[in-house]
């Protein structure tokens, strides 16, 4: 049996979400983000955040960039206390991009490959894990995964919830206002299943 993970879209979930992240400035946490990865991490579940960076195919910015922007992002959090403990990236457009980067991929959400590599790389037990996310492209793919799904009112997610969620296939097992409500839902979860 694998280990228990909380997977996160990291755009409007863990960051603010900015529209394209093409320089490092541009990576802020949302306010309760580091609080909710902190508790997390005393929790004992594994912290993974799995983001569409669709901005490299368009040749809005480069690979190396996105990983300045993990790094900072590690920062951040680390100076309250909070790690991440992976990061995964899809950098694949189907639609533009030149060769190597326009593609269908299985990485790019809502399809499930960035989790699907976490089980495997990391050891994630996905049926007992969880993605969190502000998109219903997010839940689709912790629902293709196997995981819980929590849809968080940041971001995109209040707008998707209002305006879009009538033509869902899925619907998130819950609600939630920001990450750190996600994870007190999901350590309340877990508390009850002991």
């Amino acid at each position: 049996m694998g280990r228990r993970a909380i997977i996160m879209d990291r755009d409007g979930t863990v960051c603010e979400e900015v529209g394209y992240v093409n320089h490092v400035d541009r990576v802020r946490l949302l306010p309760r983000s580091a609080a909710a990865i902190r508790r997390a991490n005393e929790a004992g579940l594994q912290t993974i955040v799995a983001t569409n960076q669709a901005g490299v195919a368009r040749g809005y910015f480069t690979e190396d960039l996105i990983e300045e922007a993990h790094d900072r992002l590690r920062a951040l959090l680390a100076a309250e206390g909070a790690r991440l403990d992976g990061i995964y990236y899809c950098p694949h457009h189907p639609d533009t991009g030149p060769p190597g980067y326009r593609k269908s991929c299985d990485c790019r959400k809502p399809r499930p490959g960035m989790l699907l590599r976490a089980r495997e790389e990391m050891g994630v037990d996905l049926a007992a894990s969880y993605m969190i996310g502000d998109s219903v492209r997010d839940i689709e793919a912790g629902r293709a995964a196997g995981t819980a799904t929590v849809l968080v009112l940041t971001g995109y997610g209040k707008g998707e919830l209002a305006y879009k969620s009538q033509g869902w296939t899925v619907r998130p097992d819950h609600v939630a206002e920001d990450l750190l409500d996600a994870v007190d839902w999901i350590l309340a979860r877990e508390a009850e299943r002991r």
